[in-house]
């Protein structure tokens, strides 16, 4: 989750697409230039040890927009293990 937060922060779709299960992987990635994705705090996580397979990570992310506006994703995220590497799967957006 961390690294993928990183990822957005820094604009590397590459990395984000590779990250993503095989699944429910888009075609490509249009990442917007003018937001500024500056902290992740994780609220909550189930599984995703050693021995799972699956795992959640709930976190909330601030950012801000290129006007200044400030705001949050707040997102409850399903991650899977896919050849010894975590990958995300899908995620729910919680208000």
């Amino acid at each position: 989750m961390r690294s993928r937060f990183s990822a957005f922060a820094r604009g590397l779709d590459t990395y984000l697409l590779a990250s993503w299960h095989p699944q429910t992987r888009p075609p490509e990635l249009e990442l917007d230039d003018g937001l500024a994705w500056r902290r992740l705090q994780i609220v909550d996580t189930v599984g995703g040890g050693a021995d799972d397979a699956t795992g959640i990570v709930e976190f909330r992310a601030s950012f801000r927009e290129a006007d200044g506006v400030a705001g949050m994703l707040h997102e409850r995220s399903r991650f899977a293990r896919v050849d010894g590497r975590w990958v995300y799967l899908d995620g729910e957006i919680l208000t």
